[in-house]
C-alpha cells in the first residue's frame, strides 16, 4: 500500500458513498435505537451491555463505556489497524471510488522511509529463501524434509515457505549487493553484526515469513533441520515493526474467512495452521508461541465471537490451553476446546487420520470451556484419594458456580455426582453457598475492575463529578458550531482560543481551519480531519449529545458570556489570594493596591450579571 496522501476530494467522496452502519455492522451486530441510532456491544473493550452507539444521521460512533469514538474512517482504523489513507483507500475500493494518491515520499520522516526500506527487504529476503528452498541443491533437503512430512507444493507456495542455506553471509550479500543498509537492516532483524562483517540471523532452517493482518511480511521464523540443533525455532527479534504479543500468523489469509464464520481456530504453531487450512480450516491463526496475550485476544475478539482452541495433546499442550482459555474468557470470547488423543498435535492426527476426520471428530467436535476444565480437573487430581477427590470436587463446583445459566448447571452436577459417586443434593447445597460467598464479595457484572465501564454493569456507578456552568456552555456551542460555518466564524470573532477546557479550546481551533477551507458543514468529515485520539472521543460524544435548546442569538450570546466570565472569576480569586497574602507579611502597600483591583473586578462581574438578566 503507498502511504502517501489521498486528495480530500476523495475523502468527502468517500465518506459521501459509504454508509456508517454498514460498515460498522460488519464488525458489530447493531440493533436500531430510535430513528437514526444503532447500538450494539463495543468490538474494542469487553462488556455484556452495549454501551457502543452509531449515529446514521451523524455518521460517527461512540462507545459511552471505553470512550472510542469517530467517523467511519476512524472505525476502519481502529478495527483493521491500518493508517488514515489506507483505510480510506479501504472504504474507496468497497464503494467503487478510484484513489489517486499524491506520492510526496519527502514528507516522509526518516523513521517511515525506514520502515518502508524494512519492508521491501522482508519481501526481498522471503523471495530469497523461497529460491533457495525451490531451486537449489542447498535446498533439496529442506523440501524433502517438508515433502515427507506432507507439505505440498500448494500449501508451501500459499505460505511462501523458504529455507535459508547453510551459509554465514548468503543473505547480508544479496541485501548489500541491492543497495539495503546492513545497518538498518541489523535493527530490523535480519542481519547481524559479527566479527567479520555482517552475518545472517538464519542458518540452514526451513522459514515461515511472517504477515501483519495487511498482508505484509513483518518477521520471518526459522525451523531446524535436524532434531539436534537448537532452538528449534527461532523469531525474528522484536522490531518496530514486529511484536509477537500482537502478531496473529496467517491472519491475513484467515481473515476473510474468519468474519464470515464468526469463528477462530487457534493452533500453536505454523505447521499446524498450514495443514489444518489444507484439511479445511480456513479461519486458523496461531500466536507466535503458546502464551497468548491480552493484546492477542482483543485483537481476536475484533474478528469473531468464538475462539477453538487446538493445541497438542500432550500434558505441556493441555496446560497451554487451560492458561490460554481464560485469558480469551475474560476478553469476552466465547471459547472451545478441540481435544486431540494424547502426544499428537494437529499435524501428526492429520497424516494419520485424513482431513476428512480432523474436520468431523477434532474441529467440528469441541468440548465447551466447562466441560475442558472439568477434564483438566480430573486429570490434575487422584480420585482414589479422599483428600485429592474432595480438591476435585470442590474445584469444579467452584467452575460450576459460576455458569448463569441453571439447566448449565444441573447439566454438570449430574456428571459430577455420578463421577465421584455423591448425592446431587449435596453438590447443589455446597454450590449454593459458593455462590452466596461469591456475590457478597462482588457484586456480578460487566468489567468489575474497569470503573470506566460502570455505566453498564450491574453494579451501581460512581456519579459524575458536576460539571460547572462553562463547560456545558462550551459543548452546547461547539456542537452548534459543528453543523454551522456562519455561527463558527462569528465565535471566532468574539471568542477565538479563549475556550476555559484545553480539549475544547482545540475542537475550537479545529473548526475554524476546517470551515476557512469548507463552506458546507458535514460532521463527519470534520471528525475525520482531527489528528489526535482525545479530539475525537470528545468530537464524538459531543455530537452524541441530544440537542440543546434551538439555535437562536439569545442562547448563543449566554454560552459566550458564560464562557468569558471564567478567567474573570479564577482572576478574582487569585487577587484576594494575594491580599491576605499581602496582609499576612505586613505589605499594606501592596494590600490597598490589590484591594482596589478587586473592587474593580468585582463591578466588573457584576455589570457583567446584569448584562445576562
Amino acid at each position: 500500500m503507498n502511504s502517501g496522501m489521498i486528495p480530500e476530494e476523495t475523502i468527502r467522496a468517500v465518506l459521501q458513498a459509504i454508509d456508517i452502519v454498514d460498515v460498522v455492522g460488519r464488525t458489530v451486530s447493531l440493533s436500531k435505537s430510535g430513528r437514526t441510532s444503532y447500538k450494539g456491544l463495543c468490538p474494542f473493550h469487553s462488556e455484556k451491555t452495549p454501551s457502543f452507539h452509531v449515529n446514521q444521521e451523524k455518521q460517527v460512533y461512540k462507545c459511552f463505556g471505553c470512550g472510542a469514538g469517530g467517523d467511519a474512517i476512524r472505525f476502519v482504523m481502529e478495527v483493521e489497524g491500518l493508517s488514515f489513507p489506507e483505510s480510506v483507500a479501504f472504504l474507496a475500493e468497497e464503494a467503487g471510488i478510484p484513489v489517486q494518491w499524491d506520492n510526496k515520499a519527502s514528507e516522509d520522516t526518516p523513521e517511515q522511509r525506514e520502515m518502508r526500506m524494512w519492508l521491501e527487504a522482508y519481501e526481498l529476503t522471503a523471495k530469497f529463501y523461497e529460491a533457495v528452498l525451490n531451486g537449489t541443491e542447498q535446498g533439496k533437503p529442506a523440501k524433502q524434509y517438508l515433502v515427507e512430512r506432507g507439505f505440498t507444493d500448494k500449501m508451501i507456495r500459499t505460505f511462501r515457505i523458504g529455507f535459508a542455506p547453510a551459509f554465514w553471509d548468503k543473505l547480508s550479500q544479496v541485501l548489500e549487493s541491492k543497495g539495503y543498509n546492513l545497518s538498518s537492516l541489523e535493527q530490523g532483524g535480519l542481519v547481524r553484526h559479527g566479527n567479520n562483517g555482517y552475518l545472517d540471523l538464519f542458518r540452514e532452517r526451513i522459514i515461515f515469513p511472517i504477515h501483519n493482518h495487511q498482508g505484509r511480511i513483518i518477521a520471518f521464523a526459522g525451523r531446524v533441520l535436524h532434531s539436534d540443533q537448537q532452538p528449534k525455532y527461532l523469531n525474528t527479534p522484536e522490531t518496530k515493526l514486529f511484536h509477537k504479543s500482537k502478531v496473529l500468523y496467517n491472519l491475513h489469509q484467515a481473515r476473510p474467512y474468519i468474519r464470515k464464520k464468526n469463528q477462530i481456530v487457534l493452533f500453536e504453531g505454523y505447521a499446524d495452521v498450514i495443514k489444518a487450512w489444507e484439511a479445511g480450516v480456513d479461519n486458523g491463526v496461531a500466536a507466535m508461541g503458546t502464551s497468548l496475550t491480552s493484546e492477542h485476544a482483543s485483537m481476536m475478539k475484533r474478528y469473531a465471537a468464538e475462539v477453538i482452541l487446538c493445541y497438542d495433546g500432550d500434558e505441556a499442550g493441555q496446560k497451554a490451553a487451560y492458561k490460554n482459555l481464560q485469558v480469551l474468557e475474560q476478553s469476552g470470547l466465547h471459547v472451545k476446546v478441540a481435544m486431540l488423543p494424547p502426544r499428537m498435535d494437529p499435524d501428526e492426527y492429520i497424516m494419520k487420520h485424513g482431513n476428512r476426520t480432523f474436520m468431523t471428530e477434532i474441529i467440528g467436535s469441541p468440548l465447551t470451556s466447562t466441560q475442558f476444565k472439568l477434564q483438566w480437573f480430573k486429570r490434575k487430581y487422584n480420585l482414589n484419594q479422599p483428600d485429592s477427590k474432595l480438591a476435585y470436587i470442590r474445584s469444579s463446583l467452584h467452575i460450576i458456580s459460576q455458569l448463569q445459566a441453571p439447566s448449565e448447571r444441573e447439566l454438570y452436577l449430574k456428571e459430577l455426582s455420578r463421577d465421584c459417586d455423591i448425592e446431587i443434593a449435596t453438590l447443589k447445597q455446597e454450590m449454593h453457598e459458593m455462590r452466596q460467598e461469591n456475590q457478597k464479595k462482588q457484586r456480578i457484572g460487566d468489567n468489575i475492575q474497569k470503573p470506566w465501564n460502570n455505566v453498564m454493569n450491574d453494579r451501581k456507578s460512581t456519579p459524575a463529578a458536576l460539571k460547572p456552568a462553562y463547560y456545558h456552555a462550551e459543548r452546547n456551542l461547539l456542537y452548534l458550531m459543528m453543523h454551522s460555518r456562519e455561527l463558527t466564524l462569528e465565535v471566532q470573532e468574539q471568542l477565538g482560543d479563549q475556550l476555559n477546557v484545553e480539549v475544547h479550546a482545540a475542537l475550537a481551533a479545529y473548526l475554524y481551519a476546517y470551515f476557512a477551507q469548507n463552506s458546507e458543514a458535514d460532521v463527519s468529515r470534520f471528525v475525520s480531519t482531527l489528528q489526535e485520539d482525545e479530539l475525537v472521543r470528545t468530537a464524538s460524544t459531543i455530537l452524541m449529545m441530544e440537542p440543546g435548546p434551538e439555535y437562536s442569538p439569545e442562547i448563543i450570546t449566554e454560552y459566550i458570556r458564560t464562557i468569558q466570565i471564567v478567567p474573570k472569576q479564577k482572576w478574582l480569586e487569585q487577587k484576594k489570594q494575594e491580599m491576605l497574602q499581602a496582609e499576612k507579611i505586613g505589605d499594606v502597600a501592596k494590600a490597598i493596591q490589590l484591594g482596589s483591583e478587586i473592587i474593580t473586578l468585582e463591578r466588573q462581574l457584576k455589570d457583567h450579571n446584569k448584562d445576562r438578566q
